[in-house]
């Protein structure tokens, strides 16, 4: 019991970071029908962002106070996250809107690839690691010289996704951003008619899934204390698959689809095979799948005719 109580809680906090990644990989999805595949590496971006920031906070401008000098970095990460995801929109995606579905697509794949490379150009291939930046933790049992423990890193994370995940639902749920994102969800031609700046509203949904993976950037820096830039493709691609198993479209589906990828990777590895856990993961997905195409929280998809 112990050890299935240090692995949910190591669970819950690996599927925090892949919720965070899945909620931008949802809304892209849900608002222009499009798989965002550069998310991944925007995250990834991020990361490296958070890692700049965090050294010139605390080496150059002296700053000591963890919390301060993370919340500097959260700005800024978020600030710069979105400027480039923006950026990526408006040069990559907007002047493929109309062109045929595939277009897009292969253009995200494309700003994927050059964002690794750049990454990989200007950081270098090798791992950055970073100072530890909360170290203490809370012992929650002590069984015969297991403790079972909660670090403070992993509290944060899962505060944070879960006051994030109420906060978006809100915007999206009951604020005119919010109803006009839907809107063009629903029919872009039709919401163009009724006033919507369709443009507008897409580049802020873009905005949006970016600032959502700094977030994510900054809370996997912290968690494992290193930022490569290979890290964008296996994080990106298990948090589409966390989207698809919430449910595509759907804000509480993607953290759902988080939480139970984080679950299954962890538990798998604990219990079962480490090398087999992406094996794992994926068949669960594929199982759902079969039963319920829309996942667990998406709608059913209605043809228009």
């Amino acid at each position: 019991m112990d050890v299935f109580i240090q692995q949910l809680i190591n669970g819950l906090t690996l599927g925090s970071i892949y919720g965070l990644i899945a909620i931008g990989y949802t809304m892209v999805f849900g608002i222009i029908g499009m798989v965002n595949f550069a998310h991944g590496d925007v995250f990834m971006v991020s990361s490296f962002i958070a890692l700049i920031c965090f050294l010139l906070v605390t080496t150059v401008l002296g700053i000591t106070s963890i919390f301060l000098a993370l919340a500097i970095v959260l700005v800024v990460a978020m600030f710069f996250t979105s400027l480039t995801n923006w950026a990526i929109e408006r040069v990559a995606y907007r002047p493929l809107r109309g062109s045929f579905r595939l277009a897009p697509m292969i253009s995200a794949i494309g700003m994927s690839i050059f964002l690794a490379n750049f990454v990989q150009v200007s950081q270098g291939p090798r791992n950055k690691p970073v100072p530890p930046m909360v170290t203490d933790v809370i012992v929650l049992m002590d069984n015969n010289g297991y403790q079972v423990t909660l670090a403070w890193k992993q509290v944060i994370i899962m505060a944070v996704t879960a006051v994030l995940l109420m906060g978006f639902w809100y915007l999206v749920q009951k604020t005119s951003l919010g109803r006009a994102q839907r809107a063009v969800e629903q029919d872009r031609k039709m919401a163009a008619l009724l006033g919507i700046n369709v443009d507008h509203t897409i580049s802020l949904t873009f905005v949006i899934g970016a600032a959502l993976a700094a977030v994510a950037g900054v809370m996997y820096l912290m968690y494992y204390g290193v930022a490569h830039f290979a890290d964008g493709f296996v994080p990106g691609v298990k948090a589409f698959t966390a989207a698809v198993l919430g449910g595509i479209g759907s804000l509480p589906g993607a953290v759902l689809g988080g939480l139970l990828i984080g679950l299954i990777e962890v538990f798998w590895s604990a219990y079962f095979s480490i090398e087999y856990k992406d094996v794992a993961a994926f068949s669960i997905l594929a199982i759902t799948l079969i039963f319920m195409p829309q996942g667990l929280l998406g709608r059913p998809e209605v043809e228009k005719v």
